[in-house]
């Protein structure tokens, strides 16, 4: 009998070893291997993508605006020169070019054109070249957001990674904008704004086709092809993509053929850049002082200063034209600017003639100019306005007579200018400094020591209003450094040109301090004020005093040591004071007008002697004047100087400062004066017998029996002088 044969089932032991073979398996293992490596770098890259401050794509950097006195653009700050601009202000033209250019799918896909990078890998087998390639415009977003790396894969995953991101916490509006506000378009121009204001000279959404389609050409390649380097190339590529735009239905043939028929008028006038001067170093520095560094950095701001361009470009002006003029007499001893200024980089310090304008708005404190060298541009950068710190020499002498004034001394009183004699001076008993001119005049008014810059009178009249009181109102006025020695009084210490010229602002303004300062608001970028200017006012000395020491140096242009300027062409009203220092080495010139206080100084970065003879009136003052006599008068009037007080005819005795008596009149002592009614003296004299004779009585000179030897006169003023009036 036959045995049935085995029935073959399936599940049977028989066959379960034989369901893989070894190699299949192998595959199996790798897949599984692949599928988890992927997942690990996915999840790395993940990682990596998600430690970036994804906020960082839209905080844009853009350079801040600096604004002039009249609210004009007159530079910008260092970093990407940028302007933000909403998509809405955008031209529709633009955003069909820069699609079809560089993204047509942008819509279509989450970040990564699958189908984009499969379309380039063909065309490029095709071609045997890599010159198609698949960035989407997100990805291009991550990667000038963010540093991501170099041209490797490791950098292309990441940016992949970074794209998905972006595209999940923005919407596809605000990526495109961000794009436009981020790209290179070449000529140092970031963002689509400020570049087509520059080859254009328009704003970006008045673009037109051709204009538009030219400027998404740029993005591949913008220094190659930027209209101000290379027109045709630009024309080329804006063919290119009014072609692409045809292509995809965006545009007809028709209006592709008029857009590349069109003219492209490329601007001539560019937008304002960074300038490199001392008016920007100056605003640097105060941003320094004013903000952060991280707000300075993130820039967009509107910054509005107190410069006055026109009177900028004036003071430079006259400051190298001066200087050069003084370079080319015969025997000048100092190179000249114009044999070393293109040389190499000296640092700090120029071998030839230097100086400094400082210009102040007395109504505001605002700085209208400052200048802080012949030329930024030259091998020094040093701000000799700003940081300058020289000797004063006479220029300190209007504070000196300004102290004795409010201690009880007056105009008229009689002052010797006799030579120092040893001993007179306690606090310096061998100091014995002597008149620039080494001579003596005898007893002479008192605001003749100021008026003639007469250095016997001012020792005197500083020990009359004592080193103590001197120091006290410099530092009132914001000077700093006069040291607590008699010198003080001939301007034995140092000062920079902006803090000089901002303490004779004073004289100008009633006896008032206004802050000087230099940026006036600055706003965020969203148009927010984050910064105004205090106008800080304070009365460090009294209106009559500031009037009495404003009158004087009034006479400093009219008989005084700048007489010179009316001959050099400044007829206007002002006051001002001369300085020199020993041996020539610094010439000041500080004046002022109703409106303008305009400070001048002149010197070696080195200090050593300019050249024999060079006082501050011949150094300084025709820079003063020329720059002065050229500005608006509409604008910064030179009107009649205000006492701001009441004044009241007086008659004062000029030996002790008291009112005068009929035995002052005798003695010949007696003079009239207009005097603020603050200062006026409540005692007789004491020292002559008499009545109290007003000014009515006043004769036109006494007669000459009834008044005592003149050394008598000399001697008794001199004594008095010391005796203070006190």
């Amino acid at each position: 009998m036959n045995k049935p044969k085995s029935i073959h089932r399936p599940g049977s032991r028989k066959n379960a070893g034989k369901r893989f073979s070894w190699p299949q398996l192998g595959f199996l293992l790798a897949g599984a291997l692949v599928v988890v490596i992927a997942i690990g770098v996915c999840t790395v890259y993940a990682i990596r993508a998600s430690m970036l401050d994804i906020k960082d794509v839209g905080q844009i950097p853009q350079r801040s605006f600096v604004f002039d006195v009249n609210g004009n653009a007159y530079s910008r700050l260092y970093g990407q020169n940028r302007v933000l601009v909403k998509i809405d202000d955008v031209s529709p033209n633009f955003i069909d070019a820069l699609l079809a250019r560089e993204d047509a799918r942008f819509y279509k896909h989450g970040g990564v054109d699958i189908f984009g990078i499969g379309r380039a890998i063909v065309r490029n087998i095709s071609r045997g070249s890599l010159r198609e390639g698949a960035s989407t415009i997100t990805q291009q977003l991550a990667r000038n957001s963010f540093d991501l790396g170099g041209r490797t894969l490791d950098r292309k995953i990441l940016e992949a990674f970074v794209a998905f991101r972006i595209e999940h916490s923005f919407t596809k509006r605000q990526i495109l904008e961000h794009y436009i506000n981020r790209i290179y378009y070449g000529s140092g121009y970031y963002g689509l704004e400020i570049a087509t204001q520059a080859y254009f000279g328009k704003p970006c959404k008045n673009l037109t086709l051709g204009e538009a389609a030219m400027m998404a050409g740029l993005i591949r390649s913008p220094n190659r092809f930027s209209p101000f380097k290379n027109l045709e190339g630009a024309k080329s590529e804006r063919d290119t993509v009014l072609a692409r735009m045809v292509e995809l239905g965006k545009i007809s043939q028709s209006n592709a053929d008029a857009a590349r028929k069109a003219p492209i008028h490329v601007a001539k006038n560019r937008p304002a850049v960074v300038q490199e001067n001392y008016v920007m170093d100056a605003v640097d520095a105060e941003l320094q002082n004013l903000l952060t560094q991280d707000q300075i950095d993130a820039g967009g701001m509107k910054i509005y200063t107190t410069i006055d361009p026109k009177l900028q470009s004036i003071a430079e002006k006259a400051l190298d034209a001066h200087l050069t003029s003084i370079e080319a007499r015969p025997n000048y001893p100092h190179p000249k600017k114009a044999a070393v200024s293109n040389g190499p980089n000296q640092g700090q310090a120029t071998n030839y003639l230097q100086g400094a304008v400082v210009i102040i708005d007395n109504r505001s404190g605002g700085i209208c100019a400052l200048v802080g060298g012949r030329d930024r541009r030259s091998p020094s950068d040093f701000n000799r306005s700003l940081f300058a710190k020289r000797q004063v020499g006479s220029a300190i002498k209007p504070f000196v007579y300004a102290a004795a004034y409010a201690n009880g001394l007056f105009p008229g009183s009689s002052v010797s200018d006799e030579p120092i004699s040893p001993g007179e001076v306690p606090e310096a008993p061998n100091w014995r400094p002597s008149n620039s001119d080494g001579t003596n005049r005898g007893t002479l008014p008192a605001k003749d020591g100021l008026v003639l810059s007469r250095n016997t009178m001012t020792v005197r009249v500083g020990e009359f209003a004592s080193v103590k009181n001197v120091r006290e109102l410099a530092t009132k006025i914001g000077l700093s450094d006069l040291p607590n020695y008699p010198s003080s009084f001939l301007g034995a210490f140092e000062e920079t040109p902006r803090d000089l010229t901002a303490a004779y602002t004073v004289f100008a303004n009633q006896g008032k301090r206004r802050q000087n300062y230099l940026i006036e608001r600055i706003d965020d970028r969203n148009g927010i004020p984050i910064y105004r200017a205090a106008h800080i006012e304070t009365q460090p000395l009294d209106p009559g005093v500031a009037w009495l020491t404003t009158s004087a140096m009034r006479e400093v242009f009219t008989r005084g040591t700048a007489t010179s300027a009316k001959s050099l062409g400044f007829t206007g009203i002002a006051a001002g004071k001369t300085g020199t220092t020993n041996d020539f080495k610094d010439a000041w010139f500080i004046g002022f007008t109703k409106s303008l206080t305009c400070g001048v100084w002149v010197g070696m970065d080195k200090p050593e002697p300019i050249l024999r003879g060079g006082y501050g009136a011949t150094l300084a003052l025709p820079i003063w004047t020329k720059i002065m006599k050229s500005t608006d008068d509409s604008q910064y009037p030179a009107s009649s100087f205000d006492p701001g007080v009441p004044l009241r005819k007086t008659l004062l005795c000029s030996v002790s400062n008291a009112q005068a008596t009929t035995a002052c009149r005798a003695a010949d002592t007696a003079y009239t004066i207009d005097l603020p009614v603050s200062l006026l003296p409540k005692n007789l004299c004491p020292i002559h017998q008499g009545t109290l004779a007003g000014p009515e009585t006043a004769p036109d000179g006494p007669e000459e029996d009834d008044r005592p030897p003149l050394p008598v006169r000399v001697f008794d003023s001199f004594l008095n002088l010391f005796r203070k009036g006190k």
